[in-house]
């Protein structure tokens, strides 16, 4: 279990092609791109020695970020996607996420994992959460797990009855 920590917020500037992340480190963006459903950005993740890369989508009608990490030899995780609950807010160029606690991880086409409700429910009884924020992220994972459930664990295939398409680089 996680030590108790208020909410992480993330902000994505897309005019400055950068990522500033909870602890305010700013990083630079290799691309953002901007469709009609979200944002998409991919970056280097340089001083992470899990991972060497990342891929992130913010879909806030879906209240969630899909990410694909590219991980370093040794660290590989049994995972094809991962799923943070996110309040998106966007303020022009600027998309601000807060992270809700509760992701969900997804081997695409065989299972899925939900994790991390038992932080959300501590955050909520702290009063780091309020009820609204806490109702939702528990709304938005349901709404995920049917959804997936409903086609077999297929991200691709849940998506496409959003009018959803993911775009994603090639591993080297």
């Amino acid at each position: 279990m996680a030590a108790l920590h208020p909410p992480k917020v993330e902000v994505f500037d897309t005019s400055a092609r950068a990522n500033i992340d909870p602890k305010g480190i700013v990083r630079e963006v290799e691309e953002y791109r901007e469709e009609p459903f979200g944002l998409y950005l991919a970056r280097p993740a340089p001083g992470r020695p899990q991972f060497h890369y990342l891929e992130s989508w913010l879909v806030p009608g879906l209240g969630l970020r899909f990410t694909d990490f590219w991980f370093s030899p040794g660290h590989e995780r049994d995972q094809d996607f991962y799923l943070d609950v996110v309040r998106v807010r966007r303020d022009g160029p600027r998309w601000t996420a807060t992270d809700l606690y509760v992701d969900l991880v997804l081997k695409d086409k065989v299972s899925l994992q939900v994790i991390d409700t038992d932080e959300l429910l501590e955050a909520h009884a702290a009063g780091l959460v309020t009820a609204g924020d806490a109702e939702y992220a528990l709304r938005t994972t349901y709404a995920a797990v049917e959804g997936l459930a409903a086609h077999g664990y297929d991200l691709a295939a849940w998506l496409s009855t959003e009018d959803i398409t993911l775009t994603w680089r090639r591993h080297p």
